[in-house]
Order: structure tokens, then sequence, then C-alpha cells
């Protein structure tokens, strides 16, 4: 029976088939079969369809059939509800508040400098500008603008239910 890492093959990857897997199927950003994971693993569709689905009953993915595939996917919410529960624990009611000070007010200085309100009409400008680095600048800012648009609520329910988490976290004595 072969060992679970491969070890026979020296260019195998150092994990096993079930961490790389889980690992792949935690990026997943848009719905996959058990065949695409297994072949971007390099496992067995029934592999790769074994570990899936535990990460479905662990709530970190979600199953859907469409037509006669069946796919998986990120479990958003599940995601959002562990992101925020470690922004909670890593981080103090102040530490918080002043990051999200922090993404507001970058924000709000790219609307200012721009003249516009997101990150979408901000990239659409990249053809009305001269210079390639102008163009790559505001394309780095779209992106950026982006990722913090996506942070911003969740860092908001973070410090809003701060208090209510942190009284839940502890371990009962």
């Amino acid at each position: 029976m072969p060992n679970e890492t491969d070890s026979a093959d020296p260019n195998a990857p150092s994990m096993t088939r079930g961490e790389r897997v889980r690992a792949a199927a935690r990026t997943l950003r848009t719905p996959q079969t058990a065949s695409w994971v297994a072949e971007e693993t390099e496992t067995t569709t029934k592999t790769a369809q074994k570990y899936l689905d535990q990460l479905v009953e662990d709530n970190v993915l979600q199953k859907t059939d469409r037509g006669s595939q069946t796919l998986y996917c990120v479990d958003q919410l599940m995601a959002t509800y562990r992101e925020v529960a470690s922004l909670q624990r890593e981080h103090d009611r102040e530490e918080l508040a002043d990051a999200l000070e922090s993404m507001r007010a970058r924000i709000a200085e790219w609307e200012a400098e721009y003249d516009i309100e997101s990150p979408s009409e901000l990239l659409a400008s990249v053809a009305d500008v001269d210079t390639p680095d102008e163009a790559e600048r505001r394309r780095d800012i779209a992106s950026e603008w982006d990722h913090l648009a996506d942070r911003l609520p969740i860092v908001k329910v973070a410090l809003k239910e701060y208090d209510w988490a942190t009284d839940r976290d502890g371990i009962p004595v």
C-alpha cells in the first residue's frame, strides 16, 4: 500500500493527499468539481471527493449540484465568521477602531483625489491617462480599494460585536 505522502517519488510534494486537497479547497474562488480538485492536487477523484465532503461536513465548503455535476466552493458565510472571530481574538477594540478609521480615510482620499466613487470608476479612468506609470498606479489603487471595500464590513462587525464575542470566547471554569 503506497505511503500517504507518496514518498517513493522524490519529486512528490511533502504534504499528504488530504492536506493538498484541503489546502486547495480553501482557496476555491469559484465552484469546482472533485475531478478538477483532484487534477490540481495530483490525487484521484475519489480521494478528492472524500476530503471535500469532510470539509462540507465541517462547514468549510458548500456543495451544490449543477445539472449532473457536484460542485464545491468555500462557504463564504462561515469564512466570514471565522475572519471576524480571528480579528476579535488578535486585536483589541482600539486597534479595530483605528484600522476601520484608516481604511475609511484611504478610500476618502482616493475619492477626493480622483473625483470618483468606486474602484471600478478608477479602473475605467485608466483609459484616460497618458503614461504607463499612472495607469499602473491606478490599477494598483483600484485593487487595494476593492480589497479595503471587502474588508470594511468584516472589521465593522468585529468591532460592533466585540464585547458580545469576547464575553463568550472565554473558557468556562
